[in-house]
């Protein structure tokens, strides 16, 4: 039941954000109070809250007799209306740093600032609920030995608090955000019709719509570049805790800390992203961020161990997915330049691209697992190592193809003339 919800999160999320950024677009204009980016966050915040609490809490109505089925009719239309605001905010919020920066370096250090903030957000989730289900009480010391050790139903209540205060939080600063961002109102973006004259005006400038975005190769360039930054930071993140735990044999203390060290060097390699973007270039900067994961994901195909060294790869691979996270993002803003009424629809795209690829990417790897229920040979314990190489390194070797596309043919529009009719 879990995964089929797991499932369908991941197909609406898939399924929202393209459709998400083409209406985003065309809002320009309708909005009377603020702009249209701004009012499809505020749409998307709402969904969020309204959905999100009901995700962790129990089914109401539902007891012990209760068939699956219908929990998964009870979750799911909550968990669909939590992508979809999901897919709205991120979406919206992406699309202000072109609207927002007034050159390329502005633009790395919007970009480099919003994940350092998200860095910040994950580890203050991480820490909460290390609080709560630590202050969680038990009648005796056995039982909070074991109600710490294992997850189980005495800890719905500490999940269902944990949701309440992640969403009361984030309350507070989405208001302070619609609070203090402006953003510009721009005419709105109506495409052409048969009720439109033929002749237009030769003032007025032809708008670059979401269908001449189809045309353009670089469009494509960037796109898998992009998708190929978020398969090796999803698939590095998500596979992490299986290759401590199974191919390296660590304690379960490293499943927190392990991750705890990646965010906090991704953390400080984001504020180095403006100066370093700025000193040698975008495809550099990200080139540099590849060796990093490249020099991970050889040591661990050549260490069998790896004992306490494996923070320093921890730090290698944080910083280096960091960098190129960024990296790929402001090559997104770059793409889009000037026209930013139709930015929106450029990053639903590449984010649908990287929600398939990513799902695509897990169903292929849980069907090369060689057992079919737990870890029980020395060729399961070794599957999650050689996951994390092809994770970082196979995929990272494709998006060094991807970059090199860049270099011969750097980001600019080709096919899109503005003086030709649409």
């Amino acid at each position: 039941g879990a995964g089929l919800l797991l499932l369908l999160g991941h197909v609406a999320d898939g399924l929202c954000t393209p459709l998400v950024g083409y209406e985003a677009d065309r809002a320009a204009g309708r909005c009377v109070r603020c702009g249209p980016r701004k009012a499809w966050h505020l749409v998307g915040t709402v969904c969020v809250l309204l959905s999100f609490p009901f995700i962790f809490s129990p089914c109401l109505g539902c007891g012990p007799a209760t068939p699956e089925w219908a929990a998964l009719l009870y979750y799911g239309p909550f968990i669909v209306i939590f992508q979809f605001g999901w897919a709205a905010t991120q979406i919206a919020h992406l699309s202000l740093i072109p609207e927002l920066a007034t050159n390329d370096h502005e633009k790395v250090e919007l970009t480099a600032l919003r994940y350092a903030f998200t860095v910040v957000a994950n580890i203050t989730v991480y820490a909460a609920a290390w609080f709560l289900l630590h202050l969680q009480g038990s009648p005796n010391v056995e039982m909070a030995r074991d109600a710490s050790d294992q997850l189980g139903i005495q800890d719905v209540q500490v999940f269902q608090n944990l949701s309440l205060l992640v969403i009361g939080v984030g309350a507070v600063f989405s208001l302070l955000f619609h609070l203090g961002t402006r953003e510009g109102r721009r005419p709105q973006v109506e495409e052409p019709d048969e009720n439109r004259p033929l002749l237009a005006p030769t003032t007025a400038r032809p708008l670059l719509l979401w269908r001449h975005w189809l045309r353009e190769p670089a469009f494509y360039q960037v796109g898998l570049l992009y998708m190929s930054t978020r398969l090796i930071v999803n698939l590095s993140q998500t596979y992490i805790a299986m290759y401590l735990t199974y191919s390296l044999s660590l304690p379960k203390k490293f499943i927190a800390t392990i991750p705890l060290v990646m965010y906090l060097s991704g953390f400080c390699s984001s504020f180095l992203m403006k100066p370093v973007n700025k000193c040698i270039g975008r495809n550099l900067t990200y080139f540099t961020g590849l060796l990093v994961i490249l020099a991970f994901a050889a040591w661990v195909a050549l260490a069998d161990r790896l004992g306490m060294a494996v923070y320093a790869a921890a730090v290698l691979l944080g910083s280096g997915c960091a960098t190129i996270l960024v990296t790929s993002l402001a090559m997104t803003a770059d793409l889009i330049g000037p026209h930013t009424h139709s930015g929106a629809f450029v990053y639903g795209a590449m984010s649908f691209s990287d929600k398939v690829a990513n799902g695509l990417a897990v169903m292929a790897i849980q069907s090369l697992y060689p057992c079919s229920l737990e870890i029980c040979c020395r060729a399961c314990m070794g599957f999650y190592r050689w996951v994390m190489v092809a994770a970082t390194g196979g995929v990272g070797v494709a998006a060094t193809l991807c970059l090199c596309s860049l270099l011969i043919w750097p980001i600019r529009l080709r096919s899109w003339d503005p003086g030709a009719q649409p």
